[in-house]
């Protein structure tokens, strides 16, 4: 029992050393969010906020002037925080609507639908699984370039805007455990496939969609490096490509690390509420659907 014990706390102990060491830069955040910016550079190594001043979120805001954020250490850049929320906002719904449409779609395709080959076809469909992402962002880029959506919300949502290996799969899995019968019966009825697919199969399919639309739009969300590269003006730019305005150098002063991390938290912080919100049913829809 003195072993079962002493095993356990050290467990705890451990469990709570990575509980901290995961929190941690999410606290670090928040701390140099809520520091002075002119002092972060004097007291760099305090755990607890430098010279407390909420200068970092108002500038975010839009609330400082150019001058006024030049004293406090900012780059005096304006920033249009409001249109890069706007933006994605925009990205991350068209992205998510098209993604669990085309992807439902494809699903139902490949666990209901009886065509010839269907099973070789959706092996090939699933090794884009196993391509990396960058490996595609350079065909991507020319395509979008031949269309003219280069600097358009459009152009940075199309590419995963229809549908992705990930999303089929997930779907394909729940939609194999559907009862057949059920399905049989609408079609019995007159019940036409996409009658079926669109009254019986989404409603009954209501929680794993929910799920894959929240991890879609927590991806697309996040997404820096693709915008990065088809945006270059404010009319198309999102709010995490946007951050990078805060690490101008000025002569006076260097990056605002103040205003950087508040706009930081403030990108971050809905999609953390969302996940947090809706944890226990991705989690509990993921393992239903049988993905280890």
């Amino acid at each position: 029992m003195k072993n079962l014990n002493i095993g356990r706390a050290l467990a705890w102990a451990f469990m709570i050393a990575v509980i901290l060491a995961s929190l941690f830069p999410f606290y670090w955040v928040l701390r140099t969010a809520l520091s002075s910016n002119n002092a972060i550079y004097a007291n760099s190594d305090s755990l607890l906020p430098v010279q407390p001043s909420m200068g970092g979120f108002e500038r975010v805001f839009g609330v400082q002037t150019g001058q006024e954020a030049i004293d406090a250490g900012g780059a005096g850049q304006p920033i249009n925080f409001w249109r890069y929320l706007f933006n994605s906002i925009i990205v991350s719904t068209l992205i998510t609507v098209g993604q669990v449409f085309f992807s439902a779609m494809a699903a139902y395709a490949f666990a209901r639908l009886k065509w010839r080959h269907r099973e070789t076809v959706f092996r090939f469909f699933l090794a884009g699984l196993m391509i990396p992402a960058i490996f595609t962002l350079l065909p991507n880029f020319v395509l979008i370039k031949q269309l003219g959506l280069i600097d358009s919300l459009l152009g940075i949502a199309l590419p995963t805007m229809l549908m992705t290996p990930f999303a089929v799969f997930f779907l394909r899995q729940f939609f194999l455990g559907i009862s057949r019968e059920v399905e049989e019966a609408a079609l019995v009825d007159g019940s036409s496939k996409v009658r079926v697919f669109f009254t019986l199969i989404v409603p009954m399919s209501s929680a794993p969609l929910a799920t894959l639309a929240i991890l879609t739009y927590i991806t697309s969300w996040n997404d820096y490096f693709w915008p990065l590269m088809v945006s270059y003006t404010d009319s198309s730019r999102v709010l995490t490509v946007a951050l990078g305005v805060f690490k101008s150098q000025t002569p006076q002063t260097g990056p605002d690390w103040a205003g950087l991390m508040a706009a930081t938290l403030v990108a971050a912080l809905p999609m953390l509420v969302l996940f947090m919100a809706f944890a226990r049913r991705i989690v509990n829809s993921i393992g239903f659907s049988g993905i280890k």
